[in-house]
């Protein structure tokens, strides 16, 4: 990309002035509003074609720009920044890690141009953090694959137009062994969706999904058949690093607001800033996202440059989390019953972000990637 990064990120943010205003949000979320009428205005901007090589439309930039990008966006709807994620990890990353060339050529360019978005089908009622206790079957027909089994917390399934499909090829095999990746249209027939009711998120809908003898033809896999767990890892940096710097977008608004509000709210005859347990709470907080920041900035540079980024990815998605959850936690303390409104942005954000410590990988498991990372931890 040639435009330098400031530049972008001074683009995005006029943009997002004009397009996302911060009252908006607030309706957007009463009302559960989707942010996929933006794709065709994230795509203007360039956003999806950052990491992707020239020859599909994409920029050939290196994943700190996305980093940037992500928590650009999430700190102003942390919606818009989790549909990036979808269109460049859970999509495109996908495509270009394990899929065909033939896959490659028919949807990264519109991927890219924001026509159309991916999201991954893994979870299912039985199999969590679990991966291999996946049961979602696919087996061989004459024109390729029948797959049935069922899929839930399926974020913004309804939206995409392909489900990056997690299943078992393989009958007689167990664990990780014997599953597959393939690539399933979300409106192919024999597939239903039914939104899950949730308490956050409202704008990053949910889905439980059935596959009733669903056909895709033998070009849908991904990749090598009985090879998905090693396909999926390939993958898991670069959407953990979007959940590390998205949520450091929104710990950051958090922040703001609380700031804000301990600057205008009078008590006693004085602003609530000027009490030191309030400076010092707030300051404690700035202190999380700052190193929340550095970390997913640093699992950014590794992942440009090729390096080996599996714990760093861990902890990324570890402290961004955390942070998040740190950071609402204390102002809703700090606004008392004005953050627990429903027009208050703080009540929001203190909603969602209970949601990323357990989804994309429980923290729990997290801990337990570093741990066999520093030669203590149990294979999982």
């Amino acid at each position: 990309m040639d435009v330098p990064i400031d530049d972008l990120l001074e683009s995005v943010g006029s943009f997002l002035d004009r397009e996302v205003p911060f009252d908006a949000v607030e309706a957007w979320d009463q009302d559960h509003r989707t942010p996929y009428d933006f794709l065709p205005r994230l795509a203007n901007l360039g956003l999806f074609g950052i990491p992707f090589p020239a020859h599909y439309g994409g920029y050939d930039a290196p994943w700190t720009v996305v980093s940037h990008v992500q928590e650009q966006l999430a700190h102003r709807w942390y919606a818009l920044g989790s549909i990036l994620s979808r269109v460049v990890a859970f999509g495109g990353m996908s495509l270009t890690e394990y899929g065909s060339e033939a896959q490659r050529e028919t949807h990264l360019p519109d991927l890219i141009s924001g026509k159309r978005f991916f999201t991954l089908a893994l979870s299912e009622p039985d199999a969590g953090s679990d991966v291999g206790a996946v049961r979602t079957r696919a087996r061989r027909s004459d024109r390729g694959w029948v797959v049935t089994g069922r899929k839930t917390w399926i974020s913004d399934a309804q939206g995409a137009s392909h489900l990056v499909t997690v299943v078992r090829t393989d009958a007689h095999s167990s664990g990780t062994k014997g599953l597959s990746v393939l690539l399933i249209p979300s409106d192919a027939q024999g597939v239903s969706m039914s939104v899950i009711p949730k308490v956050g998120n409202n704008s990053m809908p949910s889905f439980d999904i059935g596959f009733d003898d669903v056909e895709v033809p033998e070009d849908a896999l991904m990749g090598t058949e009985g090879h998905g767990m090693s396909h999926l890892s390939s993958t898991l940096h670069y959407s953990r690093a979007s959940v590390a710097s998205t949520t450091v977008g929104a710990a950051q608004r958090a922040v703001d607001v609380a700031r804000q509000h301990s600057l205008e709210r009078i008590q006693f005859g004085r602003a609530l800033a000027t009490n030191q347990v309030i400076r010092h709470r707030l300051v404690d907080m700035q202190i999380k996202v700052d190193l929340a920041r550095l970390t997913a900035r640093h699992l950014a540079h590794l992942i440009s440059t090729g390096a080996d980024s599996r714990r760093w990815s861990a902890i990324g998605k570890t402290v961004g989390t955390e942070t998040l959850q740190f950071v609402t936690d204390h102002g809703m303390q700090i606004l008392a019953s004005a953050g627990y409104t429903v027009e208050s942005p703080m009540q929001r954000i203190w909603r969602d972000a209970r949601l990323f410590s357990f989804g994309e990988g429980s923290n729990e498991i997290q801990r337990e990637l570093i741990a066999r990372h520093m030669g203590i931890g149990a294979p999982l």
